[in-house]
């Protein structure tokens, strides 16, 4: 089996089994007649990210304590962005708190990423 189908493999496994905050943003999403398509756990080179609109290019990650390691994920996302994509990482605790607000950050970000600050604070 390849390396790819390997991640597909992982990534059917991850739909089976999301968090709360992932639940309730994919329900929002596919619901929210945001006017472009979003795609759960997808495969993008050699990661997966939680949500994706592949013609924004706009990658949604909602970060939950297993993400104890910025490096790596500012490694990540640099690999995104030097391909055209714009990462939008979100806590999940706002998501669970928050959602409407996280709704709207989305749409903001679809509608102008360059005027969204990183909501963790990172440099982007």
């Amino acid at each position: 089996m390849s390396k790819r189908d390997r991640l597909i493999q992982f990534a059917r496994t991850n739909r089976s089994d999301p968090g709360l905050a992932e639940v309730r943003i994919w329900s929002e999403l596919r619901r929210s007649g945001l006017g472009v398509r979003f795609r759960r756990q997808d495969v993008i080179g050699p990661f997966i990210v939680d949500f994706s609109c592949r013609s924004k290019h706009l990658i949604i990650e909602i970060d939950d304590a297993s993400h104890d390691d910025p490096a790596a994920d500012a490694q990540r996302d640099d690999w995104f962005h030097r391909r055209g994509w714009f990462v939008l990482r979100i806590d999940d605790s706002e998501v669970l708190e928050a959602l409407d607000e996280t709704i709207d950050l989305i749409m903001r970000t679809l509608d102008d990423p360059t005027s969204i600050r990183d909501p963790l604070n990172r440099e982007l």
